[in-house]
């Protein structure tokens, strides 16, 4: 397996923990719909959040959430309005992004919610 595809795993691991953490329900990973794929569908006090997951090993070329751009978030929010329609779900939607940062030692996430309102 490629090394991004590994680095990508442990990172989309990572922000499953750290959600869980959080006191959200995981409800699908690597949900897809077309050419979309969305990381994590969680559910949060009846919000239900869809989360990119983005992993670099270092911020040199731009921060992770940097990497999600216009089409990407086209995409994820076609595929969500699937979901919604397919499951027949009555709940308000709100798309976050987790961001990490990860090299050998260390690992460092932020978790960056609505974060499509800033693009």
């Amino acid at each position: 397996m490629a090394t991004h595809n590994e680095l990508g795993e442990k990172g989309e691991q990572l922000a499953v923990n750290f959600l869980l953490k959080k006191g959200y329900k995981i409800l699908e990973r690597n949900w897809r719909f077309k050419k979309a794929e969305v990381d994590i569908i969680a559910l949060k006090d009846s919000i239900l959040v869809p989360v990119e997951v983005k992993t670099r090993t270092s911020n040199y070329f731009g921060n992770p959430q940097d990497f999600v751009n216009h089409k990407k978030i086209q995409l994820l929010v076609e595929a969500i309005n699937q979901y919604v329609v397919s499951k027949d779900l009555d709940v308000e939607v709100r798309f976050d992004i987790i961001a990490i940062i990860k090299n050998k030692n260390t690992s460092k996430i932020e978790h960056l919610e609505d974060a499509f309102l800033h693009f």
